[in-house]
């Protein structure tokens, strides 16, 4: 379980990667990364769909984000299935690139494979969390 203070160090970012990202208003993949985006985080949509969200190109995986982009945290809006697959491209990025501190499932999102990769790698790892709760009860 991750305590609060590990939660306010990981959510003391600067860019955040959002793995999901919805064009849509009113979804929650959408309306999160708008509030992070609007909280003072850099928000790099992932979305194999679109090419821009909430002014920001949007890349279709997390291999294709720029090296020099210097992601902190991997936020991830896809079923928990697809945690594994997102949490192994996050840790390779971290090995090849030595950007991404920390892998954050959002609220239902678990997967305890994607939970090992991701420890095992020395990472950050939360599941099952609203980024937008968290930093409004433990930031602001």
């Amino acid at each position: 379980m991750v305590t609060d203070d590990e939660l306010r160090e990981i959510l003391d970012a600067d860019t955040v990667a959002v793995v999901g990202c919805s064009t849509t208003p009113g979804k929650a993949a959408h309306d999160i990364p708008a509030y992070l985006q609007n909280h003072g985080y850099r928000v790099i949509p992932i979305n194999p769909f679109a090419d821009d969200i909430l002014g920001e190109t949007a890349y279709d995986s997390l291999a294709d984000v720029p090296g020099d982009a210097d992601i902190d945290i991997v936020d991830v809006f896809r079923p928990s299935e697809e945690a594994g697959d997102i949490a192994a491209a996050a840790v390779e990025r971290h090995e090849s690139v030595g950007d991404v501190r920390s892998v954050w499932l959002q609220l239902g999102i678990t997967n305890d494979d994607a939970k090992q990769r991701v420890q095992e790698s020395g990472l950050e790892y939360v599941q099952d969390r609203c980024m937008k709760v968290e930093h409004g009860r433990l930031v602001r």
